[in-house]
């Protein structure tokens, strides 16, 4: 088998802690053990479509406490990319970049978004495999996500720090942090930071029950209450209506029907945009107590990532520096313990990892008094 000797790397999706790490792994693996050469392309997927590269060598020096990515990062679509103010499709621009590179292998640094759009580029005939990279930690069949563990310390950090303000004021203070399908950085956060309130998308919750929970810790004599609550959390009837859908968007199988599903589905989520400064309202009224509203936002994802990223982004790449050496491709590099697994991108591509109801997290927040909504 002909070995590697050139291979190509991207970062594509939102911007994560550990992705440089993660690119210094992959490069100094790749270069100092295999003697490979190693291109960057910029900006994601839409650098590879249009050729936009630079060498990596020299620029892999000094970027592992970096935040950010070097190479830029962007949401685009190999097979659906905005270009002169219309969707095309570029996969055969970014064949020909692959081609002309001699590339051996590309390596696709995000989460399940990026590795559904490895997969149309393994199935169009090249070689990749994909790093999971994700604030959320949803993406499926790994233990973890480089990005997480940085989040998690911002966020702890916040909840910590605003416990003073909301005892001193006597307030209810709800932190919205970033999780927009999964509740991994909600439910960690909140319980690190001891929020007496944590709410996620995968429990729909009752300010009815929130305000009667806040109440009781009155009556107990605490007046004031951390609410900690991912942005895609709902009520009850808004995660009703959000399944039902989702439910319309699954089950659509012309293109008119899913045109028409996105559309629902767009408009419910545009209407979920400012529920968090709605249900401080509601937990005002109800419970008659001054409540404020801190949106944590970006501030997640900056910064130099912490040590607990910094490792596993490299154990990540330089693992995945090992599968390309070894011919193995159309995998992702999945934490697996202290180790690392090649899982096959089918059963990556396009999925998340919603929290467990039955989840251990869940359990110790109940045991521990949390209130979760319900």
């Amino acid at each position: 088998m002909a070995r590697a000797r050139r291979i190509g790397i991207l970062t594509a999706g939102g911007d994560s802690p550990g992705l440089n790490a993660a690119i210094r792994g992959i490069g100094k693996a790749a270069i100092g053990q295999y003697g490979m050469e190693v291109v960057g392309f910029r900006d994601g997927f839409r650098g590879l479509a249009e050729d936009r590269s630079v060498w990596l060598g020299r620029r892999l020096s000094g970027i592992l406490t970096k935040g950010g990515t070097i190479l830029g990062t962007s949401r685009d679509k190999p097979h659906r990319m905005l270009v002169g103010g219309e969707v095309v499709d570029m996969t055969g621009a970014v064949i020909r970049t692959y081609e002309k590179h001699r590339l051996d292998a590309l390596v696709c640094l995000g989460g399940g978004g990026t590795a559904k759009n490895a997969l149309r580029l393994v199935r169009a005939g090249l070689k990749v495999i994909t790093l999971p990279k994700t604030i959320d930690n949803d993406v499926v069949m790994t233990d973890a996500s480089f990005g997480f563990a940085t989040a998690l310390d911002i966020a702890t950090d916040a909840i910590d720090r605003l416990h003073s303000t909301a005892h001193s004021h006597h307030r209810i203070i709800v932190v919205e942090t970033m999780g927009h399908r999964a509740g991994w950085l909600t439910l960690a956060a909140g319980l690190a930071g001891g929020a007496d309130v944590i709410l996620i998308p995968e429990i729909p919750y009752d300010a009815a029950s929130i305000a009667a929970a806040i109440g009781r810790r009155v009556r107990a004599g605490s007046n004031f209450s951390i609410v900690a609550v991912a942005e895609s959390a709902r009520n009850t009837e808004d995660a009703g209506v959000y399944r039902q859908a989702e439910a319309r968007k699954r089950a659509a199988s012309t293109p008119e029907q899913v045109m028409a599903a996105i559309g629902a589905l767009a408009t419910v989520e545009a209407a979920h945009a400012g529920n968090t400064i709605r249900l401080a309202s509601q937990l005002e009224a109800l419970t008659g107590l001054e409540s404020r509203v801190t949106i944590l936002g970006y501030v997640q994802r900056g910064g130099t990532p912490s040590a607990a990223d910094r490792l596993l982004a490299t154990r990540l790449g330089s693992a995945g520096a090992d599968l390309v050496n070894a011919g193995v491709f159309g995998v992702m590099v999945a934490a697996r313990g202290e180790g690392t697994e090649p899982v096959p991108l089918e059963q990556v591509a396009g999925k998340h990892r919603p929290v467990p109801l039955d989840h251990p997290w869940v359990l110790a927040a109940r045991h521990v008094g949390t209130c979760l909504g319900d």
